[in-house]
């Protein structure tokens, strides 16, 4: 069963003006892909409306074999917070927040306690490297330590599926190279699935596929 199909998807801003159309996809549990395309074509666009942030223009989206079209706003927000995981290019952390209560907010708005999820952060930061980093504010943090702990952070509450848009963008090629190689290998661990959009070639070809966004849907 896949996790995410795109059923004859199109997106469009203006009138006539269409990004993609015809998008068909699916993402099976586990499934790892990359997504390029031309700067401008819409791989971002396409990335939100995989996660319920954007409502095509036309065709659907189903979600563990479920149709989002009729969701509501908190049935797509609970969705999200549950069962997906965001990696951003500009980190996106709090900067108030400590590296650990950075990863404990995805637990903390699934309901969890502040002990349990204070423990599932720090295991993870720690598996991570970052056990001498835990009380460090986002600002004291390298480019590679700061994305360590989004990495953390999309992925404490176990969701099935990891979007990930430009993650290493913001990162020297070694240092992202190495954070990619961590994302890949955590989501195999867990058997979460995930979606990177990326302009680089050398990231899309470290993922179980590769597809190029282009008007006419996804050729891969």
């Amino acid at each position: 069963m896949a996790v995410l199909s795109l059923l004859s998807v199109g997106h469009a801003y203006v009138s006539e003006e269409w990004l993609f159309q015809g998008l068909d996809f699916e993402l099976a549990k586990g499934e790892h892909v990359a997504i390029q395309g031309t700067s401008g074509c819409g791989k971002s666009t396409l990335l939100n409306i995989m996660a319920s942030l954007e409502v095509p223009t036309q065709g659907e989206v189903h979600w563990s074999d479920q149709s989002t079209s009729a969701w509501s706003a908190e049935q797509r927000r609970s969705c999200r917070q549950s069962e997906m995981g965001f990696v951003f290019q500009a980190f996106h952390l709090l900067p108030h927040l400590s590296a650990l209560q950075n990863v404990m907010v995805p637990c903390l708005l699934g309901g969890q306690s502040g002990q349990a999820s204070a423990l599932a952060a720090q295991s993870l930061l720690c598996d991570l490297g970052l056990q001498k980093r835990l009380d460090a504010k986002p600002a004291s943090l390298s480019g590679g330590e700061q994305q360590r702990v989004a990495l953390a952070r999309a992925l404490v509450h176990q969701p099935k599926v990891v979007f990930a848009d430009e993650p290493t963008g913001n990162l020297d090629t070694t240092t992202a190279a190495k954070t990619l190689s961590l994302l890949i290998d955590l989501c195999l661990e867990r058997q979460t699935s995930l979606v990177v959009v990326t302009h680089s070639d050398e990231a899309a070809q470290s993922l179980g596929k590769c597809f190029r966004l282009t008007p006419k849907g996804l050729i891969g």
